[in-house]
């Protein structure tokens, strides 16, 4: 009987959220839901933190090329073995804003995948870097270009950086790129237990509206944590990702999931993040959708923790211009 009524309970709110969304796209000029504030795309609101008690630190990576596993094929969780397009490079048609499902690849990075190619410092460029980072490259034919950190990917240990298209025309693989990093250790003043991860000081304003009442955050989607896969068990968000699972036709069709975007910021239900990964009923956890879907079991878009809150103090509003591309006007 519990589980009945919480199916219910569950499909009333996504009704509504779908409601939400639908009126956004077609009238952005309307007011927001009772309690919760516009999404103020571009502009500071405000948020208290401790942000200028930050260290702000440079740190060098460089361009990363392809890799494939020595096999050659991957094969899907449809039983069909295939040779893709996978992580790192330098993909020129693959920006955020794209659709995570749109190209004929398995977990592709968009634009600019970096790394440190020693090992011990590659730990430190990927939890270091923040979405949201302004980044600059130092070397190769397209030096001084600047650009901007947009997501991390676990496991191949990347940090995923957008440059104009006509830069990404002139970098090569080993071109020198540095971040200036800020982020690590940023905290509410007086938001309970929302926790902050991987996040520029300066994006986390444009993301929240805070009054005395609540944190509400604009996302394009809400993901249950039930399809949440590939990534779990970590026991901190403090780098890398954790995948979106999309093989069921009627899960992804009730919440959007094929309507995902590559920089989304979308929210994910009774998933707490706090210390690693874990589902926990009434919890939130906001995060940017950083890789592209996955043929792989367990695997899909990656998302990439943002915030995190266990009691579920964070309330979230449906904007389909939530997307890193929009909000932080790239080129």
């Amino acid at each position: 009987m519990q589980a009945r009524a919480l199916a219910r309970v569950m499909g009333e709110h996504v009704r509504r959220l779908e409601r939400e969304r639908f009126a956004d796209l077609h009238d952005p000029a309307s007011s927001p839901p009772e309690g919760t504030s516009p999404h103020r795309v571009g502009k500071a609101s405000l948020v208290r933190t401790n942000r200028s008690r930050l260290v702000t630190q440079m740190l060098t990576g460089q361009v990363a090329p392809p890799s494939l596993g020595s096999s050659l094929y991957e094969v899907g969780a449809d039983g069909v073995p295939r040779i893709l397009p996978q992580v790192g490079g330098i993909a020129l048609n693959v920006r955020v804003g794209d659709s995570a499902f749109g190209f004929v690849a398995d977990h592709i990075e968009p634009a600019v995948s970096a790394h440190h190619p020693e090992e011990r410092v590659n730990r430190a460029f990927c939890t270091f870097a923040c979405v949201g980072n302004a980044a600059t490259v130092t070397s190769g034919e397209a030096k001084g270009a600047r650009g901007v950190v947009t997501g991390k990917h676990g496991g191949v240990e990347h940090v995923m950086i957008d440059f104009p298209l006509d830069v990404l025309e002139r970098m090569e693989f080993g071109d020198r790129i540095r971040i200036r990093a800020v982020g690590v250790g940023l905290a509410f003043d007086d938001a309970g237990d929302v926790k902050i991860f991987n996040c520029d000081p300066d994006l986390l304003e444009k993301l929240v509206d805070h009054d005395d009442d609540a944190l509400t955050v604009a996302v394009t989607t809400v993901v249950p944590a039930r399809v949440m896969g590939s990534g779990l068990g970590r026991q901190t968000v403090a780098r890398g990702d954790y995948d979106i699972q999309c093989f069921d036709p009627d899960v992804v069709a009730q919440h959007g999931l094929d309507k995902i975007r590559l920089g989304d910021i979308v929210a994910i239900v009774d998933a707490d993040n706090t210390f690693g990964r874990t589902f926990r009923n009434g919890a939130v956890t906001i995060g940017v959708v950083s890789h592209g879907a996955s043929f792989l079991a367990g695997h899909g878009p990656g998302v990439t923790t943002l915030m995190t809150s266990a009691s579920g103090s964070i309330m979230t509003r449906i904007d389909a211009a939530a997307n890193l591309a929009t909000i932080l006007a790239l080129p």
